[in-house]
């Protein structure tokens, strides 16, 4: 398909661009263990970029360079490395492949102008990786193919380009098949041969001529559906041979549009896997000449910082000054680092910028509108930091001591500042209630978790003042081990997991009534107050009523708002478990004072003892917080959810189909049964499951969990 190159660039010295045409930013997405982390090694070592592929297994990856991940021995940041080939500056995105990370995700893929879907010949493709491309075709991003592991024993290119093809659709061809030798290529119909330990090409051996005939034949008529020449499909079914030029032109056409998706091959050895590297010179073909340049990528909806429109833009080197941070980290020497995207102008070392973030207060990210001044410039290459002297539009750079930038902050100009629309990201679903271990810890830890929050859009900081919690909302446990970790090793911060308290609430039964007896006499002004009130429940969500029938002043005027108020007090403290009571009425309806020892204080201890005593007079009952929950799963796993929202008490209102193959299924849950639903969800459903849930109501936790709670308090 394309001509053999050679390694270019050199390791330290990063990749310089001044125009737009000459970047492709690529994001590599798929599963955790598809072989995405060792591609990009492959890619770096064939360019010249490193001198030797690292290996995951030793720690010695470029992307993975995070304690964690060499620990962990998979990704969980979306990293960055850069390399030239061809003249063209490509910025590989290596994302998380699993789903807890999916931050990182969302962000590489914003940052990206194409996604290289890497599926492993082994494992073949997840619920997952079928979501994600829908994600992609959605917004009409470029995407490609590419097959790892083909030389392992259990690889099985056939079985996983097949369930590839079933997965994703019309569009989805081989340009090339795996041999014994190498590869087969089916436009230009040769053998390209590493047998010897170096690529060469000669003809195909004859055992592969069926297969080739009849693979090519499909090639062609997928690119010639795409092409743009209308004679074309005529000339071929009339038994013109095409010019493979003009086939792979066309190619490259549908690649860039966002019609056509090529599959590839790699084999990178490794461990007992010996041999030499397939696929590569075939791989950064498509990746230099058939994806889209940022030129081709439209730009994100753009609004001044008042959201007013701020007029068409492009991806012009001189045009107004408009980036995106997509990552934040905070290295414990340099300081804080982001990773921006520059989508218009061009962005310069010591420059002083406008910094916009909008639109995730719901996340702990406060609106903020503030000049700083950009520090160094750098392309990373894992966690190598190469100085470049600027990052035109459409490039990816690093950018140091930007001390309140954010991830999904927007960076223009501080003359015309604007704001760049957020992307989508979901909401953290994961509760984990921590606590320092020690005083100094605790000291420590609200400006850890306030680093940790600037960095993660799918990180939620809770500080629930009911149960006096503090609350880690995450997208699951994998997230938050290595939040904890994070703030172990980078911060110094050591916390503890302590059991989630959901937020009751208390009620009364039925009707009582309460007396309120204050009366204490202990030498000059004394205390003396006497309340008779009752005490009736309302319906849920009424909330509380006070109502005053008092007659021939017993309660003089001034002391009825402090019966009120103490009343209201002892609410909030509850009277059965510690929770706050609602849906009540309180009339106060007789009482007596003294007309010296009456005083606010007493009439509000007064009311305080009256609802306590009331509470003995009858049943008081728990509420429990009930959620509206909507669950969207692939059909085939509608029966298993719904039998377990039931196990869960909660009652299924119903489902419907929407597309793709999958329903959306509603029901009311409560919420001390979904706690841990993000996690029981993911396993019922291979990954493919999301929910989303919103408050409902309040209502009476049966008696036998009641009487639990209770003894627990």
């Amino acid at each position: 398909m394309a001509d053999k190159a050679g390694p270019q660039g050199a390791a330290g010295r990063a990749p310089s661009v001044d125009q737009p045409e000459k970047i492709r930013n690529i994001a590599l997405v798929g599963h955790s263990g598809a072989g995405k982390t060792t591609l990009v090694e492959a890619l770096l070592a064939a360019t010249g970029t490193i001198q030797r592929p690292g290996r995951v297994e030793d720690g010695s990856t470029v992307s993975d360079y995070d304690e964690v991940e060499m620990r962990q021995q998979r990704s969980v940041n979306l990293s960055l490395a850069s390399f030239e080939h061809a003249g063209v500056k490509v910025n590989l995105l290596d994302t998380p492949g699993y789903a807890d990370f999916v931050g990182d995700l969302r962000a590489g893929l914003r940052a990206a102008d194409a996604a290289l879907f890497v599926v492993s010949a082994v494992d073949g493709i997840d619920g997952v990786t079928r979501n994600l491309w829908e994600e992609c075709a959605a917004v009409g991003m470029p995407r490609a193919v590419v097959i790892t592991k083909i030389d392992q024993q259990r690889g099985d290119f056939d079985e996983v380009l097949t369930e590839c093809q079933d997965a994703f659709g019309d569009g989805v061809l081989p340009c090339y098949f795996p041999c014994e030798a190498g590869l087969i290529a089916l436009l230009s119909q040769k053998c390209i041969d590493y047998s010897s330990g170096s690529r060469a090409e000669r003809e195909p051996d004859p055992e592969f001529l069926d297969r080739l005939s009849e693979q090519r034949g499909a090639l062609i008529e997928g690119i010639i559906q795409e092409s743009e020449d209308e004679t074309l499909m005529d000339r071929y079914l009339s038994g013109e041979e095409i010019d493979v030029k003009a086939l792979v032109e066309d190619l490259e056409k549908a690649v860039a549009r966002g019609s056509f998706y090529p599959v590839l091959t790699t084999s990178v050895p490794h461990g007992d896997h010996p041999g030499p590297v397939i696929g590569m010179v075939e791989l950064l073909e498509v990746i230099t000449q058939a994806f889209p340049s940022p030129l081709e990528h439209g730009i994100p909806e753009v609004t001044t910082t008042d959201g007013s429109p701020a007029g068409a833009l492009t991806c012009a080197a001189d045009g107004p000054l408009v980036a995106e941070v997509v990552k934040t980290a905070s290295d414990p020497y340099v300081g804080r680092i982001s990773l921006v995207r520059v989508f218009s102008g061009t962005l310069t070392p010591d420059a002083t910028v406008h910094v916009s973030g909008h639109g995730m207060e719901d996340r702990g990210h406060e609106d903020h509108d503030i000049d700083e001044r950009v520090g160094a410039l750098t392309s990373p290459l894992g966690k190598l930091q190469r100085t470049v002297s600027s990052c035109v539009a459409g490039d990816i750079c690093a950018v140091a001591k930007l001390t309140h930038a954010e991830t999904g902050d927007t960076i223009s100009a501080k003359e015309r500042p604007l704001l760049m629309a957020p992307w989508s990201m979901p909401d953290p679903l994961l509760p984990t209630a921590i606590q320092a271990k020690s005083k100094a810890d605790e000291d420590k830890l609200s400006q850890a978790l306030g680093r940790l929050v600037a960095e993660d859009p799918t990180l939620r900081l809770e500080n629930n003042s009911e149960t006096r919690q503090l609350v880690l909302w995450n997208m699951g446990e994998a997230h938050a081990d290595v939040l904890l970790d994070r703030l172990s090793t980078r911060y110094g911060v050591e916390v503890e997991t302590v059991p989630l308290r959901v937020p009751l609430r208390e009620t009364f039964g039925g009707a009582a009534q309460g007396l309120g007896r204050h009366v204490k006499q202990s030498g000059g002004h004394g205390q003396y107050a006497i309340c008779h009130v009752e005490v009736e429940p309302l319906s849920s969500g009424t909330g509380f009523e006070f109502a005053d029938k008092i007659v021939g002043g017993v309660v003089p005027r001034q002391f009825i708002p402090s019966v009120e108020k103490g009343v209201r007090v002892q609410m909030d403290r509850g009277v059965l478990a510690g929770y706050p009571m609602v849906d009540i009425r309180v009339t106060l309806y007789d009482g007596k004072a003294h007309s010296v020892d009456s005083s606010d204080m007493a009439f509000q201890t007064a009311g305080q003892l009256a609802l306590k005593d009331a509470a003995t007079k009858a049943k008081v009952l728990l509420l429990e917080p009930v959620d509206e929950v909507a669950v969207l799963v692939a059909d085939d796993y509608v029966g298993a959810v719904m039998s377990d929202l039931s196990s869960r008490r909660g009652r299924v209102l119903g489902s419907e189909t929407v597309a793709g193959g999958r329903s959306l299924i509603k029901a009311e849950v409560p919420e001390l049964e979904i706690t841990r639903y993000a996690i029981d969800l993911r396993s019922m459903s291979h990954g493919t499951g999301t929910f989303s849930r919103t408050f409902l109501r309040y209502e009476p936790l049966p008696s036998q969990l009641a009487d639990k709670m209770v003894a627990d308090s």
